[in-house]
């Protein structure tokens, strides 16, 4: 039963577990070389794919990548550096991700079947407090134009 896609499957499911719970997950560090084999290749072209149909919204930071597609951020970092997406000029990193090289990168790197349809995934996570986990979206800080659009006032 190998080389069917069921590693990516289950990568996958865990990833949509995370979303069910509201929290970015990532594989027990360090990794082995198998697991890097399993997880480099669905971070790519889960990124990729993400960036693809995101590409219209303008600017993103990499925790809101990361709320979205519960990838830790580092992950998502290293995917982006791999890639040569990741840029860093005048002190400040960001992503230069043309639509054009983005249809290349996911023409190279597919999202591939089988995978999970969050839509049939009926779970409902245990509940923590918040903002003690440190795996939980609701306990990242906010980027600089969330806290603009909230104002000076506090939260």
């Amino acid at each position: 039963h190998q080389r069917k896609g069921y590693g990516r499957f289950l990568i996958d499911f865990s990833y949509e577990l995370s979303k069910k719970e509201e929290k970015v997950g990532s594989p027990e560090k360090p990794m082995s070389d198998l697991g890097q084999q399993a997880y480099k290749p669905y971070w790519t072209s889960t990124i990729v794919d993400f960036l693809l149909n995101q590409s219209n919204e303008g600017s993103m930071s990499i925790m809101e990548m990361s709320k979205l597609t519960s990838i830790m951020a580092e992950d998502i970092i290293f995917t982006l550096n791999m890639l040569g997406l990741l840029k860093y000029i005048n002190g400040v990193y960001f992503i230069a991700a043309e639509r054009n090289l983005l249809e290349k990168l996911a023409k190279k790197h597919p999202v591939k079947n089988p995978r999970v349809d969050p839509s049939k995934l009926h779970w409902t996570p245990y509940l923590t407090d918040i903002k003690r986990d440190k795996f939980s979206i609701h306990s990242k800080k906010p980027s600089i134009e969330e806290e603009n659009k909230r104002g000076n006032g506090g939260f």
